[in-house]
């Protein structure tokens, strides 16, 4: 497949472009847009412009409402509720935080639910956010049901993600992971499937329960916890908070996400929000440190997202960018 260089600016602005002509807000798009950027960015490449030409069709169907006003509450004290109204994750995050920034003064700590929205894609792009405030993270959302429970084969929860990330003393990001509580993400699975490629074992189950190494067979059967019960607990975690507490949609309620039409996604996504100083003052910052030294000693080792730096373009498969050029015009 041949690729072809791109801006992460062109990236950003095409993007931008495509939704707001498949009937985005100006805003709601931008903020969509450099979500992509971020992704394409990383190499992060299923939570870019793999996901395009869907916002675009969902917009369009209405399964995504790209006008919505998210609506910001504080139903507890050191709770932030925003209601995304069956829009995006993005605007509706921007929102929230804002607010969650204004209560973590005073408490030292909050819980941010957004409602209702729209796939979040790569959670830890926002958890990231969190970190830039000078404030620790931890994030959990949900998914369409993809992971059936360890001895079963019927998929109930998604891939169910959970993202940290860890504020540097000097301001940004000190380290941050974001991963699926499955043991890959569906997207791999779907490439290796269009690709013909076979999948290692331990990834998916088929339709009958059993270990497969074809992409197809997993994509009719499930896919399977990472670390067997012990990533199963994770994702039951992710699930609870993403959908009870938000009161959003189970992931079993999940239609596929990238379907053009039918009900929207109505996910939740649940962040905890700490003052890393609120309880230990400067010896965070200390315990910190050892932490990075005892790692940074070790020749090859780094903390997760520590010291990435990110380039000013990246190669794109020439048939996605060429979809993505003829979604804006």
């Amino acid at each position: 497949m041949s690729e072809v260089n791109v801006s992460l600016d062109e990236i950003e602005s095409v993007a931008k472009q495509a939704m707001v002509k498949h009937g985005a807000a100006d805003w709601v798009a931008s903020e969509v847009a450099k979500a992509i950027r971020k992704a394409e960015a990383t190499g992060n490449l299923i939570c870019g412009l793999y996901y395009l030409e869907s916002y675009c069709k969902q917009l369009v169907t209405g399964r995504v409402k790209g006008t919505v006003e998210p609506v910001v509450s504080v139903p507890k004290a050191a709770s932030v509720k925003v209601d995304a109204g069956f829009g995006f994750a993005q605007p509706a995050f921007k929102h929230g935080l804002a607010k969650a920034v204004e209560v973590v003064k005073d408490t030292g700590t909050c819980s941010l639910a957004i409602c209702h929205a729209h796939t979040c894609t790569s959670l830890g792009y926002f958890t990231e956010q969190i970190a830039q405030a000078g404030l620790l993270g931890i994030g959990f959302t949900n998914a369409s049901a993809v992971v059936s429970p360890p001895g079963g084969n019927k998929a109930v929860i998604g891939t169910n993600p959970i993202a940290m990330s860890v504020p540097a003393k000097s301001g940004g990001l000190a380290f941050q992971f974001d991963q699926s509580t499955s043991a890959v993400a569906l997207g791999k699975i779907t490439m290796a499937a269009s690709a013909n490629e076979s999948i290692p074992v331990g990834w998916a189950v088929d339709e009958n329960g059993e270990p497969t190494t074809d992409p197809k067979a997993a994509l009719k059967g499930s896919l399977v916890s990472t670390g067997g019960y012990k990533g199963y607990g994770f994702g039951l975690m992710a699930e609870v908070l993403a959908a009870a507490i938000t009161g959003s949609v189970n992931s079993v309620d999940v239609k596929g996400l990238k379907v053009p039409e039918g009900e929207p996604h109505n996910l939740g996504q649940f962040y905890f929000i700490l003052d890393p100083q609120a309880v230990s003052g400067d010896a965070f910052w200390q315990r910190l440190a050892t932490l990075s030294d005892a790692v940074d000693v070790q020749e090859g080792a780094r903390l997760p997202g520590a010291n990435r730096q990110l380039p000013n373009e990246v190669s794109i498969g020439s048939d996605i960018w060429a979809l993505t050029q003829s979604l804006a015009s």
